[in-house]
């Protein structure tokens, strides 16, 4: 089995690195985390570097929270690409711009060096279920060496094209996740202005076209109260930017984005960045919302 160096031990990256140790695999992670400790308990390897992480690899995975965390591990001193062998998989799981996976595949080529992006959807209960969705880019003969790693970590894997494609494919996942969340959410504010109560229905809404996983899942904790991290509002931000500034490369007018991310802005100005994406139904309960 591949020896997998993995780097980024968070909320989704811990669970996905432990995912893989209960497949089998030989894991090695950075000392420097935060997680350490947890992942060298279950039979991981603790490396100083990621330049040490890569040379002893077959595969590297990246999960971290923006494109410049991805870069600086990648080329940066002691970076993965100072140690990387040929012939071994480059594998970035952070959502990142397009463009910028793109750059690391070039990098990644210029080393014989096979790299994909691949992007996860899910939240922290697919990644500790090993039931994640993966939205891959690269080519067909990385996909498939990567696809039993794949299987450890997610159910709902697809190879959506060439590099930078999974990195777009999640983009989109951010756009509707985020817009859907501020819907419920003013639906909720609305009925709860009204006197109706939120339990009954989400209940019955859950039985039409209104179904999604967003009014199951969110929809309950706007209820409940309950908005401990399972995705902060400030990534879930960042996402949002990455759509935008890829709408703009492109030429695609994003009119329900901007508003959402908007929403987005006013919560971390109400220092309400490590919250859970679905609080923007708190901002609404209060009456602060952004206006146009």
């Amino acid at each position: 089995m591949e020896k997998i160096g993995f780097i980024g031990l968070g909320i989704m990256g811990k669970p996905m690195a432990l995912n893989l140790i209960k497949a089998g695999y030989s894991v090695s992670v950075l000392s420097t985390s935060k997680a350490v400790n947890v992942l060298t308990e279950a039979g991981a390897e603790a490396c100083l570097t990621a330049r040490e992480l890569a040379q002893q690899s077959d595969t590297v995975i990246t999960m971290l929270p923006d494109s410049p965390q991805v870069e600086q591990v990648v080329s940066g001193p002691d970076g993965v690409l100072a140690g990387i062998r040929p012939g071994a998989l480059f594998i970035d799981m952070s959502t990142i711009a397009p463009a910028t996976a793109k750059a690391i595949y070039q990098q990644m080529q210029e080393k014989s060096v096979e790299a994909l992006d691949a992007p996860v959807s899910g939240g922290q209960v697919g990644a500790e279920n090993a039931a994640l969705s993966i939205m891959v880019g690269g080519t067909d003969k990385a996909f498939a060496r990567a696809l039993p790693v794949f299987q450890a970590m997610g159910k709902n894997i697809v190879h959506i094209g060439e590099p930078g494609a999974g990195q777009t494919a999640k983009a989109c996942n951010q756009m509707i996740v985020g817009q859907t969340i501020q819907a419920v959410a003013e639906a909720f504010a609305l009925a709860l202005k009204a006197g109706v109560d939120l339990e009954k229905m989400r209940e019955v809404l859950l039985g039409g076209f209104a179904q999604s996983r967003i009014l199951d899942l969110h929809g309950k904790r706007m209820i409940d109260g309950n908005f401990a991290p399972g995705f902060k509002i400030k990534l879930h931000k960042k996402d949002l930017n990455i759509a935008l500034h890829t709408g703009q490369e492109l030429g695609v007018d994003l009119k329900g984005t901007t508003l959402a991310a908007a929403q987005m802005q006013t919560a971390l100005a109400q220092e309400m960045g490590e919250m859970d994406h679905s609080a923007l139904f708190l901002l609404l309960e209060r009456g602060i919302g952004h206006t146009a």
